[in-house]
């Protein structure tokens, strides 16, 4: 074995005391006596206490400050009666200073290190956590992927904004994220999050630390049967226990994520990842084992819907999250046949609003132009969409429904041709097989409800409260006049939303994502790193919009968004409520309760971070401030506006 003498710099250490140093790369306690110096291993062989951070007692010998083992400190030995030994290393005290003679240690690939090549391999470039006692080896090995360029780390500040930052990176990109977390509390923290990517059908891989195996069953420090406590929210788990079988356990695991939209999940054990790698990994190559989701629809039912298609005088496209990816198709159908599109509120964005198709968000959180093209349409093309109780799909207009997922086709009512198909070979085809046609007074009819909508639109912008604080309408008017075309949007639950689905006009390539099925607050700063994690390298702008109390939620990962300069745009209504709320208490008929809020100013607080902050107090200056904030690229800019409490 080969042995090198390295330099130690311990500092000034007087006798009787014990410091830690790191000599090439290992932790190691330097001890001083009368006697001289002396260089142990930093873990006690007991339960792994650092030893650099005891204490020599009047009795000579170095305690262990976790639970008070001897050793002794110039040769690791314990007193006598005892087996238990600490490693000793050779010291020179030299003219230059202190010297130990360490054995060069032989590069050994870990199985973790096998582990996350195989996640790469897979495709996941981006993981999101906080590194901890009980995930330190898998840490380490995801350390040298981000060193290798293989791999993005995002050390975020609570497990929950982790799971949420991935969730907002999958339904952007539709690609998987990886969420990486401790054993114990901070597993249950991701919980929150991975339930918003699994309601919203986006693939995310969970990664958790866990205690020891020799210690899981009596009720071990931050032990909790992790397989139980994510049953219902992981399509598939598995603990990683054997050296064999674990890189095949992460293709699993990303292969269920990606085919399934789905949260996939791997335990490890503490020992597990101080595991060295096999010698001869075996491949575990993504190409033919993942299927293309191309699925072309059954032709008896495209049959079906062109002949349906062909009769319609009033056909009307809605489009849902599950159609984003094809807008292209979209709009291409839309404008052969000149039939209106209108989307769910996930899919808001999906065509320019400026387009003259373009009808808006149907629903709770839309506009009276998407209701009246929908309550006036002799038939819908609903396209990817859940029809949600709060999208509002018409039931009693005959519907043809495409989808991939075959389950969600007549899910809650039945529909005249669902069609089981990949949405964009089914969109390409009815492009090819149907006749132009030209309806000028659907598209009159179109220009002349949104034109009204608008004016309507400016009038509420003018509205103030009797604090002059100004309506919503005011705030996304001017940020959909400066917010750059491309950008990715992140949303957050409460009035805020509704605001944005009802006045926010989306530009062409823009992206909206939105915690939509489970609707959890505090979503969208967490999201936009995500976003931002996703399009790092591009020209586009992530821009993130929430209300006082729901950014509230995640307050502190400002604080990430600086320390990685991410150029983050987040927009804050200030209106000291928890709006939403308040309205719900008022349509209830109760009382308006324990809504209120105490604020910081929250572009002070911006800059107290390290970020840059801008508050926006009167409607005239609105859209310099959005178009200064937007232009800061080298870092995070909170831009606070106070809004009226109880307007959408």
């Amino acid at each position: 074995m080969e042995m090198r003498w390295h330099r130690v710099d311990p500092g000034p250490l007087e006798p009787g005391e014990v410091t830690t140093v790191i000599v090439d790369g290992r932790p190691l306690a330097v001890t001083r006596t009368e006697d001289g110096y002396g260089i142990l291993d930093n873990r006690c062989p007991h339960q792994g206490g650092p030893l650099g951070d005891g204490e020599i007692d009047d009795t000579g010998y170095l305690l262990c400050p976790w639970h008070g083992y001897e050793y002794d400190p110039r040769t690791g030995e314990p007193p006598p009666g005892f087996v238990d030994a600490v490693t000793c290393f050779r010291v020179e005290e030299r003219e230059d200073g202190l010297y130990v003679e360490l054995a060069v240690a032989e590069p050994v690939e870990s199985l973790m290190d096998q582990m996350v090549d195989v996640m790469t391999a897979w495709g996941v470039d981006t993981v999101f956590g906080m590194v901890g006692h009980s995930n330190l080896g898998l840490a380490d090995a995801c350390r040298r992927a981000a060193e290798g360029g293989r791999l993005t780390y995002v050390g975020i500040r609570h497990e929950g904004a982790v799971a949420f930052a991935a969730s907002g990176y999958a339904k952007l990109t539709g690609r998987p994220a990886a969420c990486l977390s401790i054993a114990g509390p901070g597993a249950t923290n991701l919980l929150t999050g991975l339930w918003d990517a699994k309601v919203d059908r986006v693939p995310v891989v969970a990664l958790t630390g866990q205690v020891q195996t020799q210690v899981l069953g009596p009720g071990a420090f931050q032990e909790i049967p992790l397989s139980a406590a994510y049953e219902a929210v992981a399509g598939w788990s598995q603990t990683v226990l054997d050296r064999r079988n674990a890189t095949e356990l992460m293709a699993l695991a990303v292969k269920h994520a990606v085919v399934g939209r789905d949260v996939a999940h791997l335990i490890f054990p503490d020992e597990v990842q101080n595991f060295d790698g096999l010698a001869e990994p075996p491949q575990r190559p993504r190409t033919g084992r993942v299927a293309d989701p191309r699925i072309e629809p059954p032709r008896r039912q495209v049959e079906r819907a062109l002949a349906m298609l062909d009769r319609a005088e009033r056909p009307l496209i809605v489009a849902g999250n599950g159609a984003r990816a094809f807008r292209d198709e979209v709009v291409e159908l839309a404008e052969r046949i000149d039939a209106p599109v209108i989307t769910t509120f996930k899919a808001k964005g999906l065509i320019p609003d400026d387009h003259r198709l373009a009808g808006g968000v149907v629903g709770r959180s839309g506009t009276p132009v998407a209701s009246a093209l929908m309550a006036r349409a002799d038939l819908l093309v609903v396209l990817g969409a859940s029809f949600s109780h709060h999208s509002g799909i018409a039931e009693w207009i005959p519907t043809i429904a495409v989808d991939t997922d075959r389950m969600t086709l007549g899910k809650f009512r039945p529909v005249e041709v669902p069609i089981w198909g990949d949405i964009g070979a089914t969109l390409e085809i009815f492009s090819a097989e149907l006749q132009a046609a030209h309806r000028p007074d659907l598209v009159e009819t179109v220009a002349r409800r949104t034109e009204r909508w608008l004016r309507e639109v400016r009038r509420r912008s003018g509205l103030h409260d009797t604090e002059g604080r100004m309506h919503p309408a005011a705030v996304f008017t001017a940020l959909s006049d400066t917010a750059p075309a491309q950008a990715a949007m992140a949303v957050d639950v409460g009035n805020n939303t509704y605001a944005f689905g009802h006045y926010f006009r989306c530009k062409p390539g823009q992206d909206v994502v939105m915690s939509g099925y489970l609707g959890s607050i505090g979503f969208a700063f967490p999201a936009a790193m995500g976003l931002w994690a996703a399009i790092r390298g591009t020209d586009r702008k992530v821009i993130s919009v929430s209300g006082d109390g729901r950014f509230g939620q995640y307050l502190a990962e400002f604080t990430t968004a600086v320390k990685y300069r991410m150029p983050i745009c987040h927009v804050v209504l200030d209106n000291g409520e928890l709006g939403k709320i308040s309205r719900e208490q008022v349509g209830a008929l109760r009382p308006v309760w324990e809504t209120g809020l105490v604020n910081p100013d929250f572009a002070e607080y911006a800059r107290i971070c390290g970020g840059r902050g801008f508050r926006a107090d009167r409607p005239e200056i609105l859209a310099d401030t959005f178009a200064e904030a937007l232009a800061v690229d080298d870092g995070p800019v909170v831009v606070s506006v106070p809004t009226m409490a109880l307007a959408v």
